[in-house]
């Protein structure tokens, strides 16, 4: 299976300046300053590359929305929060593959007309942080990030922007209301971050992983990476599976491998003596599905759609039978409750409201009307905030009482005729 963003992972000293150069590290960048910035946009477009961080826009078309000639700087946030629970690919790139991740980031950031990007880390990634950091040290020190890099007579620069664990700013507006120095809150779009974002000059706000392919499409070809998926979700996505499996841990595969395959061969099937019950395929925020119906799909965005979740960030949480879906589902809602802005009365009084109740059912307390008034919120959360928190917990909700409401209701008193509003 082709391999793309770990491709040199594990070599010796891949994770060092000199070893990244030794695999042919920074001729993509090489490549990139030798084509006009318009020229490296239409190959990334070519690619099909979609956006990483779980919305799935795809990258190319996200960089050619930055107008032309508004005489404002032109920024890029590199978004390495990571805060979605159950996912972690992120951190083995930042951590395995530092000078791959900050050559896509300088890549785009030549191709958007960017001469200042912020790589903005989630705070509690503290050896990732002083990883990142040390590398665009590197960088400088070697005049990859300064003045006229490479002899191409571009400038740029990169600063390191540690985020204070909050996370509503894997957000793209809410990461640039950090940025800013403002409280990390989400901003209302139009104007979406391209046309007016940090600082309202023009901003691309990229994950991670999306950078980090950009290289390999550079010293590949666009149709090479678009050779490699299926026909709308292209080239290879990382998947960070967490929970009842023999082996967790990130794996790369190519966009359209089958969920089953990816639990079976490298997650080495479920732990010695659990029997699978669900599985939460795109990180906490998507819906869970029954297992029998996770393994039956394959692992793209529509694929993932028409099953009934979301690929999300690729965060995959294995469920076995053992664990109760109530105290799950709890630990989910203190979580969103937690993280909540406030900004937003249906998502500031929904998920705390949302959250007591569904602590009070695990504690077996609840009342027989609770499931009628947590599906109540869970509509009135969807779609009627600035930004997708409300949703986060909302679809958990509606998904583990759709597949499991049984384990739900034998916690209650017997139930009695309800109606819900």
């Amino acid at each position: 299976m082709t391999k793309v963003l770990f491709e040199h992972r594990g070599k010796k000293g891949v994770d060092t300046f000199a070893g990244w150069e030794a695999v042919g590290g920074f001729q993509a960048l090489k490549r990139a300053l030798k084509m006009k910035p318009e020229e490296v946009i239409e190959e990334v477009k070519a690619s099909g590359l979609r956006g990483r961080g779980g919305a799935g826009f795809p990258t190319g078309v996200k960089w050619g929305f930055v107008p032309k000639n508004t005489g404002k700087p032109i920024y890029l946030c590199i978004n390495a929060d990571e805060s979605e629970p159950g996912t972690c690919k992120d951190r083995v790139l930042m951590e395995e593959l530092p000078f791959m991740c900050l050559e896509g980031a300088l890549i785009a950031a030549y191709a958007i007309g960017a001469k200042l990007a912020f790589w903005y880390i989630r705070g509690e990634f503290d050896l990732s942080e002083r990883v990142i950091r040390k590398a665009v040290e590197t960088l400088r020190e070697k005049g990859v990030i300064g003045k006229n890099v490479f002899g191409s007579g571009w400038d740029v620069d990169l600063v390191v922007h540690r985020g204070a664990g909050a996370y509503i700013c894997g957000e793209e507006t809410g990461l640039i209301s950090s940025v800013e120095g403002d409280k990390g809150q989400p901003k209302i779009k139009p104007p979406f971050p391209a046309v007016e974002g940090a600082f309202r000059c023009p901003t691309i706000v990229n994950n991670v992983e999306s950078l980090a392919a950009v290289p390999w499409i550079l010293n590949k070809g666009g149709a090479t990476y678009a050779a490699l998926g299926t026909e709308k979700s292209k080239g290879t996505k990382l998947f960070s599976v967490s929970g009842a499996v023999a082996k967790p841990g990130v794996y790369e595969v190519e966009m359209g491998y089958p969920m089953r395959d990816l639990i079976m061969n490298e997650c080495g099937g479920p732990q010695a003596g659990k029997t699978l019950k669900a599985i939460i395929p795109g990180g906490s925020s998507v819906p869970v599905l029954p297992a029998e119906t996770a393994l039956g799909m394959n692992l793209d965005y529509e694929s993932v759609q028409a099953a009934g979740s979301l690929l999300g960030s690729g965060g995959v949480i294995v469920i076995d039978e053992s664990q109760s879906m109530p105290e799950l589902l709890a630990i989910l809602g203190r979580f969103y409750a937690h993280e909540s802005c406030g900004q937003c009365t249906p998502c500031r009084e929904g998920t705390g409201w949302g959250s007591r109740l569904l602590n009070r059912i695990d504690d077996g307390g609840g009342k027989s009307e609770d499931m009628v008034t947590l599906e109540r919120i869970a509509r009135f959360m969807t779609g009627t905030t600035i930004c997708f928190l409300a949703s986060s917990m909302a679809m958990p909700i509606q998904s583990f009482f759709k597949h499991f409401r049984h384990e739900f209701e034998a916690l209650l008193p017997a139930t009695t005729e309800a109606r819900g509003d």
